[in-house]
């Protein structure tokens, strides 16, 4: 990790719908280059966390600021700061991957040489020809992910976030997709990575646990692990969600 800084600031958020909170006043920061992992059960609030530091909610209360700028003042300017890859990977299935990457390079403005460059690596990797024939949908899921990452990183983001991309994936082509997410985090890009993968957690420079709107602790794996005094990460967290305290 290379700590240059605070790249993403959460201060004092809360964000109701209606009688229900979830997110109960959260504060936590992100430092440039960090592999920052967000773990809860469904329904702890990391989605709706991510939502509103990406502009697309508008909290009840508190601050988030990212690379430098108020999201509540200005979410346009962040939403171009951030490549984001949601849980169901945001393409679209009926398109083919090139029209995918031209859909999602002209929302961002990107040049067509880095598109066109980007194709090409792609077809690389995924062994084939021609990306102009294919629908998406008849793509392994692993392929898909690394398709929907292509798209998210195309106008070249300093901050990568990744709402759940591994699930319904392989073994093989989840340990593929961190070794890139660890590539793109020594580059000095802040990822932030929401995971119900205990082994993907462990990658991570630090790992924020959440329930029911809260962050219960917030700390590296190895020190969340002594804190519940588990050599298991997983039997760590599970320690953690069925703790009555909590708090960081």
């Amino acid at each position: 990790m290379s700590d240059c800084g605070t790249v993403i600031s959460i201060d004092h958020l809360v964000m109701k719908f209606g009688s229900f909170t979830a997110v109960n006043d959260i504060s936590f920061s992100i430092n440039k280059g960090e592999v920052f992992g967000f773990l809860g059960a469904n329904g702890a609030g990391k989605t709706t966390t991510i939502k509103i530091i990406c502009g697309l909610l508008k909290p009840t209360s508190g601050k988030v600021v990212v690379s430098g700028i108020s999201v509540g003042n200005d979410p346009a300017s962040v939403k171009r700061k951030i490549g984001y890859m949601s849980q169901k990977f945001s393409l679209y299935s009926e398109l083919t991957p090139d029209s995918n990457l031209d859909f999602f390079g002209g929302i961002y403005g990107t040049a067509r040489s880095r598109i066109g460059q980007e194709k090409k690596k792609l077809a690389s990797e995924l062994g084939v020809p021609d990306l102009s024939h294919i629908r998406t949908s008849s793509l392994p899921m692993g392929f898909r992910q690394r398709l929907a990452l292509s798209c998210a990183l195309l106008h070249d983001p300093d901050i990568i976030i990744l709402d759940e991309p591994t699930s319904g994936v392989d073994p093989v082509g989840r340990r593929e997709f961190w070794a890139e997410i660890i590539r793109l985090g020594r580059e000095g890009r802040t990822i932030l990575v929401t995971t119900h993968f205990m082994d993907e957690a462990e990658y991570c420079n630090r790992i924020a646990i959440m329930r029911s709107g809260q962050v219960l602790v917030l700390d590296t794996p190895d020190a969340v692990r002594k804190r519940y005094g588990t050599d298991s990460l997983n039997e760590a967290f599970i320690r953690a969600v069925e703790s009555d305290g909590g708090g960081i």
